[in-house]
């Protein structure tokens, strides 16, 4: 079995729709952004996919029923510019393969819809909270690095701050390349416990998709909706994160050097 997708109501008629993926990782900071932004613009569901490759758990829910983990993706119609689609999750594949079949399913997804962009977010882990979180980016081309480094405080200068990009958040930059397709990863500092929530990196990001992407999100609510977002996500997401970074670091052990930084989707 690959991927098992369930679409939900009719096939919408996107105009150049951006991918925006927030998947868990690293302060959750994409995650945080993209679960922020779809209950913000009440972004409709368009597909849940499932995978026998997820972790082997399930989640209690409020009802005292069990739920498998999934993977989301919605779409938001935009009266300007490009209509949005949002990839969030309870969790990432955690195997080499199926991470690789995975972003291959969503990129055949996104050409269905004649995607002009991806964006992928996430966290640079640092040993300790950031005063205030620099926001770095990478990509496939440097045509949209510049266009997004415009009229920000984006730092494209990310050689030799992190290693690896490891998972979706990477893995999408490069197999997007070979379909022509251009993609950027933000990546925002944050503290890299497991248990800390990166809000400070996840406001940065959405500051910068504000301005480039037309959102026009107001940040203060991010912070009235913090408390039932930690709630949720603390309670879904930190476990099957810690046995997915486990999983991942234990593969990539002897490939990287000990002392060099890396981000994991």
């Amino acid at each position: 079995m690959s991927w098992k997708i369930k679409q939900f109501g009719k096939k919408p008629k996107l105009k150049k729709p951006i991918l925006i993926e927030g998947l868990p990782g690293i302060g959750n900071v994409g995650k945080v952004t993209v679960d922020f932004l779809i209950d913000e613009l009440k972004a409709k569901k368009l597909y849940e996919l499932f995978s026998y490759t997820f972790p082997h758990s399930v989640f209690v829910n409020e009802n005292n029923l069990v739920e498998l983990p999934k993977i989301e993706i919605y779409y938001k119609k935009m009266k300007k510019g490009s209509d949005l689609v949002f990839l969030a999750g309870d969790v990432q594949p955690i195997d080499e393969v199926s991470c690789y079949e995975f972003s291959e399913e969503i990129l055949d997804i996104l050409e269905k819809y004649k995607g002009a962009e991806i964006i992928t977010l996430g966290g640079i882990g640092l040993q300790e909270v950031p005063k205030k979180p620099k926001v770095y980016c990478t990509g496939n081309n440097k045509k949209i690095i510049k266009k997004y480094k415009k009229g920000t405080k984006i730092d494209e200068n990310i050689y030799g701050v992190v290693g690896p990009i490891v998972g979706v958040s990477g893995l999408l930059l490069g197999l997007a390349d070979k379909k022509n397709i251009s993609a950027i990863s933000l990546l925002a500092e944050t503290y890299g416990h497991p248990m800390y929530l990166g809000v400070k990196g996840a406001r940065e990001i959405l500051k910068i998709l504000n301005k480039k992407t037309g959102l026009n999100v107001r940040l203060e609510d991010l912070d009235k909706e913090i408390k039932d977002l930690e709630k949720e996500m603390m309670k879904k997401t930190e476990e099957l994160q810690e046995v997915s970074r486990k999983t991942a670091m234990k593969k990539l052990k002897g490939k990287i050097g000990e002392g060099e930084m890396s981000y994991i989707g």
